[in-house]
């Protein structure tokens, strides 16, 4: 597969899907309606390009097919496939062209069956694919992006390895007995005769591997997220020469706080109450908004960031961002507690009884979990940020997120998928309804989730808070199995309590 840097020679289109005058009409749209129209949603219907191509394996011209198109969750993709009508060569490749997610993503599913070999698989450039049980290994710099079945990427390895068998054995019969033993292991796996684990380990956060059970939980599949190191961070072209300590003192420098008196600018500040001091420069953070400067994640352009420090009564301080793109109208916002992480968990409980609880102001963090028993509904916030809304905003957010499913359209779609999404979303109206009374669990690791008490600062009998001991797994999503606070001895200064 030759990329377009790669083919120095002639470079023909034969196909377009606009015409003169859809060209004319999109010089005056914007840059937003022109990406929409660029990358549509995956659909059969779909118009690819085909450009002519030089052919690496006998240096003839052969054909590559371009088709842009848009993924939920896996965002904008680029699928291309070449062929090669002189000596029969193909090749296919799909790469990413939307944006990095926050935080690098670790998926875990053990594989004991055929059903699961047929679970459809979206690795990009920058995943790693591994199976320990046989000791095997796709490195990220090895493949460039797929979408392809379990099954599918065994076969691959088979169909590499095994036709120099032949060959091996004449030169080093014993390293082709090994490989012969590991090809017969993995022709067991790509049967169903064994049960495997299998891995994607990606940085970029932009892999994906089916779920059947959608919109429940899998319960052979576990998700995980994780922060960059300084290493993967610069494989995704997202630092360069700079350490991420020197990065982030660089990025502080630069920070600029609009409502300083050297800095204000009209309207983007708010005036300071008077219990709320201001420090030392006349700044006070409470009642003022703070901007600081950066990147659009979809189009790079510079944006201004966004960030309030808002009190929630009877709970804690939280921080809320809001970035918006002029460029084009890409638009986000997260919410993020503020304080140290407790010793504990917290499970909150509310009986949902009356239509009024679906008014009830809900902070659900990147780090919880809701649960909702007699529906045998379970989701994880993760992937979605941090939300401050209503209960019956948070249950809107929850289907948005199960209908944006990767494999929901185009020809991956199931119609048992589609049935069971539909029945997830009357389930879900039914609740918003208040009629129907249910449990609605909101749990957090790091205890910065809350649920409003309509009856502070009296107990609310409805609702409950209890504390749990985090496993070592949740600690280590946290990043607190590596903290030592043994050598600090400032007592203001210990972010994690005594015992975590």
């Amino acid at each position: 597969m030759t990329t377009l840097s790669e083919n120095e020679t002639e470079t023909k289109v034969v196909d377009f899907a606009s015409n003169d005058n859809t060209r004319d009409d999109a010089e005056d749209n914007t840059q937003d309606s022109e990406n929409s129209a660029l990358f549509k949603d995956i659909s059969p219907d779909n118009v690819f390009t085909e450009l002519e191509s030089l052919c690496m394996a006998c240096e003839q011209q052969g054909v590559t097919r371009l088709l842009l198109t848009k993924i939920p969750f896996f965002k904008e993709i680029v699928i291309m496939a070449f062929s090669c009508p002189h000596c029969g060569y193909r090749s296919n490749e799909v790469q990413s062209a939307g944006q990095v997610q926050d935080k690098g993503q670790r998926i875990e599913l053990r594989v004991g069956s055929r059903k699961d070999l047929n679970r459809q698989v979206v690795k990009s450039e920058f995943a790693t694919i591994t199976i320990p049980e046989l000791e095997f290994e796709i490195p990220a710099s090895s493949q460039r992006g797929q979408m392809k079945t379990i099954e599918g990427f065994l076969r691959q390895t088979i169909d590499a390895l095994a036709p120099d068998q032949a060959e091996r054995q004449k030169v080093d019969p014993e390293s082709a007995a090994k490989i012969q033993a590991f090809l017969d292991r993995l022709e067991n796996c790509a049967q169903g005769n064994e049960v495997f684990h299998f891995i994607v380990d990606d940085p970029s956060g932009n892999s994906f591997v089916e779920n059947p059970f959608l919109p429940l939980r899998d319960p052979d599949m576990k998700v995980s997220h994780y922060s960059r190191t300084a290493e993967q961070s610069a494989l995704l072209g997202l630092t360069h020469d700079e350490s991420v300590g020197d990065m982030a003192l660089k990025d502080l420098a630069q920070m600029t706080m609009t409502g300083r008196a050297d800095e204000a600018t009209p309207g983007s500040a708010q005036q300071a109450g008077a219990d709320e001091e201001p420090d030392e420069e006349g700044f006070n953070y409470k009642s003022e908004v703070m901007d600081f400067p950066g990147n659009c994640s979809a189009c790079h352009a510079p944006v201004m960031t966004h960030m309030k420090i808002v009190d929630i009564p009877y709970f804690k301080e939280v921080v809320i961002m809001a970035v918006s793109c002029d460029s084009c109208g890409y638009k986000s916002n997260d919410v993020k507690a503020g304080g140290a992480i407790p010793a504990k968990g917290v499970r909150l409980t509310l009986k949902v009884s009356l239509p009024e609880d679906m008014s009830r102001s809900v902070l659900s963090s990147t780090t919880a979990r809701l649960y909702i028993p007699e529906r045998d509904i379970e989701f994880s916030t993760s992937t979605s940020g941090g939300r401050f809304t209503t209960l019956e905003g948070l249950l809107d957010d929850i289907v948005a997120n199960v209908r944006q499913y990767p494999f929901l359209m185009g020809d991956s779609s199931r119609s048992e998928t589609h049935r069971q999404v539909d029945e997830f979303e009357a389930k879900v109206n039914e609740l918003k309804s208040g009629k129907v009374p249910f449990t609605f669990v909101l749990e957090d690791p790091a205890g910065n989730s809350y649920i409003q008490n309509i009856h502070a600062p009296e107990p609310d009998p409805t609702l409950t808070s209890e504390e749990f001991e985090r496993s070592f797994e949740q600690n280590e999503e946290l990043g607190l199995n590596d903290i030592n606070v043994a050598d600090d001895h400032t007592p203001n200064s210990v972010f994690v309590s005594e015992g975590s």
